[in-house]
Formats: C-alpha cells, sequence, structure tokens
C-alpha cells in the first residue's frame, strides 16, 4: 500500500513532477475537492449538499414531472452560489501546466465551469455544466444567465418548452462525447493528475483504475487517503489542492 506523503515531502513532489514531466501524455481528473477552496461545498459527506437539501429535487424524472418545484433550489445552489465562486489556486495551476505543454487538458466531475474561467482550454465535463440551460421539447442550449432565472421555470423562447440546467440529473446517463474522450485518455494517457476526488461516483470514478490497468502512473493529491492511494496510485501527495497543486507546478518549473 502506497504510504502518504506530505505537502511539504520533497522527495513526494520531486516523484511526482518527474511522472508528469516524464509522460508522453499526461491528464488531469479532478472532482469536487479541488473546488472546496472556491467556496463549493462537496455534494457528499457529514458537510455535503445532500446533508442540506433534497437530493430528489435532482431527480429527472421529479425535475420533468415538477420544474417549478425544483427550480428555486437549482437557482438558489448552482446559479446564484456558484456564480460568487472565483477559480482557485488549484485550478490556474492546472491551466499553466496545459499551456506549458505538460497536461493534454482536465477530465472533471465538476459543473462549477471553474476550469474554464481560471484558463484551461481542453476541458472534458463528465457530469455537464452549469453555464447553458437546455430546451427539454426542443433540445436548443442558451447561455445561463439573471435575467433568464427571474421567472421559474425558465422558458425556451423559441418553442416555450421548460429549460433544464445542462448537467446531468440523478437518473440521466453521461454525456456520451465527454465519456468517450475520457474512455480514450484512459487509454492514451501515460500519467494521471488526479485531485480531489475519492472515487466513489461512478462510472467517472473507475477511470483511473482504467488507465492504471492500460499501464498509466498515477500522482493523487487529495487531504486524505483514498481508495485510489492503496490500489492505483504511484504518489499521494496530501494536502489541500489549493496548495499541493501549485507546489507540483512549482516543481515543473511553471
Amino acid at each position: 500500500m502506497t504510504v502518504p506523503s506530505r505537502v511539504g515531502d520533497p522527495d513526494a513532489l520531486a516523484r511526482a513532477a518527474e511522472i508528469l514531466r516524464g509522460a508522453r501524455r499526461a491528464i488531469a481528473f479532478t472532482g469536487a475537492g479541488i473546488s472546496v477552496e472556491s467556496g463549493i461545498p462537496p455534494f457528499r459527506g457529514p458537510d455535503g449538499l445532500w446533508s442540506r437539501v433534497n437530493p430528489s429535487l435532482l431527480d429527472i424524472d421529479r425535475f420533468r414531472a415538477e420544474p417549478e418545484a425544483c427550480w428555486p433550489l437549482i437557482r438558489e445552489l448552482f446559479y446564484r452560489h456558484f456564480r460568487e465562486a472565483r477559480p482557485n489556486a488549484a485550478h490556474r495551476a492546472l491551466a499553466r501546466m496545459e499551456r506549458a505543454g505538460l497536461l493534454a487538458g482536465v477530465i472533471t466531475q465538476n459543473i462549477d465551469d471553474l476550469h474554464r474561467r481560471a484558463g484551461s482550454r481542453r476541458v472534458i465535463e463528465l457530469h455537464g455544466n452549469s453555464r447553458e440551460l437546455a430546451c427539454l421539447a426542443c433540445g436548443a442550449r442558451v447561455r445561463a444567465d439573471e435575467t433568464l432565472l427571474e421567472r421559474l421555470p425558465p422558458r425556451c423562447a423559441g418553442c416555450g418548452g421548460v429549460l433544464k440546467p445542462d448537467f446531468v440529473f440523478f437518473g440521466e446517463p453521461l454525456p456520451g462525447d465527454a465519456m468517450a474522450a475520457a474512455l480514450a485518455e484512459a487509454r492514451e494517457a501515460d500519467a494521471w493528475l488526479v485531485v480531489g476526488t475519492t472515487g466513489e461516483v461512478h462510472p467517472a470514478g473507475s477511470l483511473p483504475d482504467l488507465a492504471r490497468s492500460h499501464g498509466a502512473r498515477i500522482v493523487e493529491v487529495n487531504l486524505a487517503p483514498t481508495r485510489y492511494t492503496g490500489e492505483v496510485t504511484d504518489v499521494f501527495l496530501e494536502g489541500p489542492a489549493g496548495t499541493v497543486v501549485p507546489a507540483l507546478a512549482a516543481a515543473l518549473g511553471t
């Protein structure tokens, strides 16, 4: 089993940097933990959103039947709250690593759009995003803005259908194009930088395992050991993403 390495362990940082620097193709894989320092709480755990709100309001069947009951919570959580968040040092460090040619992009389970806002150019959004709304009737997509959300549920200007956030609700499949791109990286990238995810949400959580089975080396950044740590991780850096990822980027000269 991998022995946890603390943030201040220069040998661990050096080993992690060596893996990424020597990779033919490296990819980052992120979860809710990278955005906590931006003020966005995780969904799971004792302080997670599901401990405070009813997750059935984000069930696709409930939304289709009662959009007027679901939308007030959606607006409060994912639009007013998310818009107050800003990319943190970890998001910005990943964007610098991509610009330096050290990462082929970011695969994220997050819907907060912080990677793009930080400057990452290739972002594979496994669970969709909160920046757009999709019409349930005609499929049109529009940019989410405050004026559209003044009257709930918001309606499509083209056909009058109900607009839904363009992220994955309970009971919906993951976007096929995003999952196909992520699976391709699991086969092709020979280094994965896993940040702020414990691997509990599937099918996304199984991607590092699949990458490892194809020979990839795994660098993990998390607050505490996860199931990845003992099963697939080569170098584990324990600590907050906003501290560890910039330190790793600095070790890589970015």
